[in-house]
C-alpha cells in the first residue's frame, strides 16, 4: 500500500480504485481532446472548403479566419500535452469555442443549409449550439 502525505501530517490520502479510475478517465479525456483539436486544426488546411461556408459573411477575409482557427486549434492541442501550458491552453480552447458561437448561430439562421451540397436537419444546428458546444467547453474546463 502506498501512502501519500499531502499538506500537514494529519492529512493522509490513500490511493483508491476510484481515484485511479478518475485519473485514467481524465487521461483518456485529455488524449482524446488533443487528438480532436489536432485533427480539426489540420483539417482546416486539408479541407478548407468545409469550413469556409461556415464563416458568417459579415466577417472579413474568410481564408485568413480559417487559417487562424486551424493554427489556434493545433497550437492549443499541443499546449494541452504539457502540464506547464495545459491551463492556459484550456482557457484558449474555451475562448476559441466562444469565438466560434457566431458560426453556429449563422448556421441556424440558414436553417442548417450552408450550401446546396451541405444541408442537414435544422435541429442539428441547435443541438450543436445548445448541447455539443457546452460539452466541449466543459471538457476543456475539466482538463485545465
Amino acid at each position: 500500500m502506498i501512502i501519500c502525505i499531502i499538506g500537514d501530517s494529519n492529512h493522509i490520502e490513500v490511493p483508491t480504485y476510484t481515484n485511479y479510475m478518475k485519473a485514467k478517465l481524465k487521461y483518456i479525456g485529455l488524449i482524446t481532446l488533443i487528438g480532436f483539436y489536432l485533427f480539426a486544426g489540420i483539417n482546416h488546411f486539408i479541407n478548407p472548403e468545409f469550413y469556409l461556408p461556415l464563416i458568417p459573411p459579415y466577417l472579413p477575409n474568410h481564408e485568413l479566419i480559417n487559417w487562424l482557427a486551424g493554427i489556434a486549434e493545433i497550437v492549443l492541442a499541443i499546449g494541452m500535452i504539457y502540464p506547464a501550458t495545459r491551463r492556459i491552453s484550456a482557457y484558449g480552447i474555451i475562448a476559441m469555442l466562444i469565438a466560434f458561437i457566431p458560426s453556429h448561430i449563422y448556421m441556424i439562421q440558414l436553417d442548417s443549409c450552408i450550401t446546396d451540397d451541405f444541408c442537414f436537419n435544422p435541429m442539428v444546428g441547435w443541438v450543436r449550439l445548445v448541447v455539443i458546444h457546452p460539452i466541449l467547453l466543459l471538457w476543456a474546463w475539466w482538463l485545465r
